[in-house]
C-alpha cells in the first residue's frame, strides 16, 4: 500500500490485520538467494554440520536400547565401559560440531547483513536531495537496522531452522520405521491435533507480540521526541517534566501488562503442546509397554522410541512455525530491494566530463524548475508483518502523516496559487521560471527578493541538488548534465543558512572539507574564518567534541567554523546564503571580514542579507515568483525605483555601511 492510499486511514486500521500474510513470489526468493551465493562454501558446510549432528543426536537412543536390551542384562562389562564412553563422547562430539555449524552460521548471516547495508547506504548517498525531502530519516534507518536484520535472519537462520527440522524429521521417521512400524504409526495419529494445537496458540502468541510491539514503538516515541536536544529544551521551558513523565510512565505501563499478558500466553502455549506430545507419548508408551508384556517388543526399543518422539515433536513444531518466520524474513528482503530499486533523480552519465582547472564562468540560461507536485514518500508504508510500527507512527497515531515540504531552505516554492495570497505571494507552479543570467570568473552575484522568491532554489541547481526541467546551467561552457558529479562538487562550496556539524571533534568537522589537510592547513582555514584563537581558547583547542549539530556552539562560532571548512575545501564556485541577521553584532563582524577573505578571488552566488554584500556585489539580482524581474548594480536599480528600492527601504536602508 502506497502513503497515497493510507491517507486518512488511522493507524488502528492499518495495525489491525495480525492476520496479513507475507506474499511470496519465485523472482523474490531467487533474488533473496542471490545474497547468499558468495556464501556457497560455508552454507554447504553448514548442511553438513547439520547432517552429522543429526546423525549423532539419533545415536544415544540406539547406545541406551542396547544397554538395557543386551549389555545390562548379558553383564558384558567391556561393551558397558565402550557405550558409557560413547554416550559421553557424542554430546562432546556434537556441540563442537555445532559450535563449527554456529561459526559458518555467523560467517554467513553477518556476511549477507554488510552486503545488505553497504549497498542500500551506498545507494541512498546516490540519491537526490528530493529523496530525503520526502522520506522520513527514521523509516531509511529502520530498512538499514529492522530489515537488513529480518533479511539476515531468511539466511543465516530461518534457512538453517528450516533445513534441521526437516532433516531431522526424515531421519527420526527413518530409524522408528526400522525399529516397529506400528508405534511408529501411533506416534503420527496425533500429528493433526498437534498441528492444530500449534497454530492457533501460535497465533495469538503473536497477536500479543504485534500489540508488545505497538506498545514498545510508542514508548520509544515519547523518549524520541522528549530526550533529545530540542525536546529536552522545549519540556523545560514550559515546565511540562511532570506531564511527560506521566505520559511515559501510562506507555511503560501498557507495554508492561501487554508483556506480563505475552508471558503467561507463552507459558500457556509450551504446557498445552507439551500436553499434546504428552497423549502421543502416553500412547506410545502404552501400546509399546503392552507388545513388551506380550513379548514382541522390548524395553530398550520402547524407551528409545520415546526418545526419538520428543526428538520428532520438536522438529515438526519447527516446521509448523519455519514457513510463516521464512516468508517474514524473505519480505524484510523485499523492502531492503525498495530501497536498492528506487532510480536516482541525479544521474551521472557514462561518458561525463571530469573538471580539472575550472575558471569559475558559471551561466544559467532559461532555467525553469518546478518542484515535484506528489508529496508523499516514494518508499511504501506497508506494516512490516511481525515487527513494531515505526516511532514517527505511533507518535502521529497516524500513518500518513503529511510528508516535508519540498524544500529545507527558506523557499518554499511550488504549488497551486493561494487565492487569499494577494498580490505579493510567492505561491506558483513554477519555482522557477525562465531563469538567466551569467557569473563570470571572480564576480560576486548577490540574489535578492522576498523570502519564496526562488533564491534558495536557484542556489541548489548550482551544485546538482536538483536538476531544472528546461533550460540548462554552465560551468565553464559545460552543461552540468554532462560533468561528472565527484568533480562538480569538488569545485564548488556551499555555506547554507542551517550550519550542520557533526557530533564530533572541531577537527574532525573541518576535515570533512579535505580529509588529507594538515595541522598547518587546518590552522590556516580557521585564521581566515576568525575561528582559531576561539578554538585555541578552548581546553581542548581542536579537539574538542562540538555536540549534537553542534550544540555546544553558538551561531556565530558553528557559522565561521562551516567558513573554515569552505575555506579548507578551497573552490572556485561559491555558493553562500549570508544569514547573518540574527547574531550579535561582534560575531557578524567577524563573519563579514571571514567573508571578505572567502569571496576574494571566487565567482560567488551570494544570498544578499546585509548591504555590505550587495553595496560590493558585481551584479544584483532580484527575484520575484521565480522570475529575474531587475538586475544590475545598487545605483541603477535604486533608480529604478522598483522592487528592488521598495526591499532597500523596508531591509537595508537603516543598516550602517561598513
Amino acid at each position: 500500500m502506497s502513503m497515497g492510499g493510507m491517507r486518512g486511514m488511522g493507524w488502528r486500521e492499518v495495525i489491525r490485520s495480525p492476520d496479513e500474510k507475507p506474499v511470496l513470489t519465485w523472482p523474490l526468493i531467487r533474488r533473496v538467494l542471490g545474497y547468499a551465493r558468495p556464501y556457497r562454501a560455508p552454507l554447504t558446510g553448514m548442511f553438513l554440520l547439520i547432517v552429522a549432528t543429526t546423525a549423532l543426536g539419533l545415536a544415544t537412543p540406539l547406545f541406551v536400547r542396547r544397554l538395557i536390551d543386551r549389555t545390562i542384562p548379558a553383564g558384558d562389562l567391556n561393551e558397558l565401559l565402550l557405550l558409557a564412553l560413547g554416550l559421553l563422547l557424542i554430546p562432546l562430539l556434537g556441540g563442537a560440531l555445532r559450535v563449527w555449524q554456529r561459526k559458518l552460521n555467523a560467517r554467513v548471516g553477518e556476511g549477507v547483513t554488510y552486503d545488505l547495508r553497504a549497498a542500500v547506504y551506498t545507494h541512498l548517498q546516490r540519491m537526490s536531495l528530493r529523496f530525503f525531502t520526502h522520506t522520513r530519516s527514521g523509516e531509511l534507518i529502520s530498512r538499514l537496522n529492522n530489515d537488513v536484520q529480518g533479511a539476515q535472519t531468511a539466511i543465516s537462520s530461518t534457512i538453517v531452522d528450516i533445513a534441521t527440522n526437516a532433516i531431522q524429521c526424515a531421519a527420526v521417521l527413518a530409524v522408528m520405521v526400522s525399529l516397529d512400524w506400528r508405534l511408529t504409526l501411533v506416534s503420527i495419529v496425533i500429528l493433526p491435533l498437534f498441528i492444530l494445537a500449534s497454530w492457533r496458540l501460535a497465533r495469538r502468541l503473536r497477536d500479543l507480540s504485534r500489540r508488545q510491539m505497538e506498545a514498545n514503538a510508542a514508548m520509544n516515541a515519547t523518549m524520541q521526541e522528549t530526550l533529545g536536544i530540542g525536546g529536552a529544551l522545549l519540556v523545560k521551558l514550559f515546565g511540562r517534566m511532570g506531564e511527560e513523565a506521566d505520559r511515559f510512565g501510562r506507555r511503560a505501563a501498557t507495554l508492561r501488562d501487554v508483556a506480563v499478558e505475552r508471558a503467561v500466553m507463552g507459558a500457556s502455549f509450551m504446557v498445552v503442546i507439551g500436553l499434546v506430545s504428552a497423549v502421543g507419548t502416553s500412547l506410545v508408551y502404552g501400546i509399546g509397554g503392552w507388545l513388551v508384556i506380550r513379548g514382541t517388543f522390548t524395553i530398550g526399543t520402547i524407551v528409545a522410541f520415546g526418545a526419538y518422539l520428543a526428538s520428532l515433536y520438536s522438529a515438526l513444531q519447527g516446521l509448523a512455525n519455519n514457513p510463516v518466520a521464512f516468508a517474514s524474513s524473505v519480505v524484510s528482503f523485499e523492502r531492503v530491494f525498495e530501497v536498492i530499486d528506487l532510480p536516482p533523480d541525479i544521474v551521472e552519465r557514462p561518458d561525463a566530463v571530469r573538471l580539472h582547472r575550472v575558471r569559475g564562468d558559471l551561466a544559467f540560461e532559461g532555467v525553469s524548475f518546478r518542484y515535484d507536485a506528489d508529496s508523499s514518500s516514494p518508499l511504501s508504508a506497508v506494516l512490516r508483518y511481525g515487527q513494531p510500527l515505526s516511532v514517527m507512527t505511533a507518535l502521529s497515531n497516524a500513518a500518513s502523516d503529511a510528508a516535508p515540504g519540498p524544500e529545507a531552505g527558506e523557499d518554499r516554492d511550488g504549488g497551486p496559487p493561494s487565492p487569499e495570497g494577494g498580490p505579493h505571494s510567492q505561491a506558483r507552479p513554477l519555482a522557477l521560471e525562465g531563469v538567466t543570467f551569467r557569473a563570470r570568473p571572480g564576480e560576486l552575484v548577490a540574489l535578492v527578493g522576498p523570502s519564496g522568491a526562488g533564491k534558495t532554489t536557484a542556489t541548489y541547481l548550482i551544485p546538482r541538488l536538483y536538476d531544472p526541467q528546461e533550460g540548462r546551467i554552465l560551468l565553464d561552457g559545460h552543461d552540468l548534465r554532462e560533468v561528472s558529479l565527484a568533480s562538480l562538487t569538488a569545485q564548488i562550496g556551499m555555506v547554507t543558512q542551517e550550519t550542520h556539524l557533526f557530533h564530533d571533534t572541531i577537527r574532525t568537522n573541518l576535515l570533512y572539507a579535505k580529509l588529507d589537510a594538515t595541522q598547518a592547513e587546518i590552522e590556516a582555514a580557521a585564521r581566515a574564518a576568525n575561528i582559531h584563537d576561539f578554538i585555541t581558547g578552548l581546553p581542548q583547542r581542536y579537539e574538542t567534541v562540538v555536540g549534537e549539530r553542534g550544540y555546544r556552539l553558538s551561531g556565530g562560532e558553528k557559522q565561521r567554523l562551516a567558513l573554515a571548512r569552505v575555506l579548507l575545501k578551497d573552490p572556485r564556485i561559491l555558493v553562500l546564503d549570508e544569514a547573518t541577521s540574527s547574531l550579535d553584532s561582534e560575531s557578524e563582524a567577524l563573519i563579514q571580514e571571514a567573508l571578505g577573505r572567502l569571496m576574494a578571488g571566487r565567482t560567488s552566488i551570494v544570498i544578499a542579507h546585509r548591504l555590505s554584500t550587495i553595496l560590493a556585489a558585481d551584479q544584483i539580482l532580484v527575484l520575484d515568483r521565480g522570475r529575474i524581474v531587475e538586475r544590475g548594480t545598487h545605483p541603477e536599480l535604486l533608480a529604478r525605483d522598483g522592487l528592488y528600492a521598495q526591499l532597500y527601504e523596508t531591509q537595508f536602508r537603516g543598516e550602517n555601511n561598513p
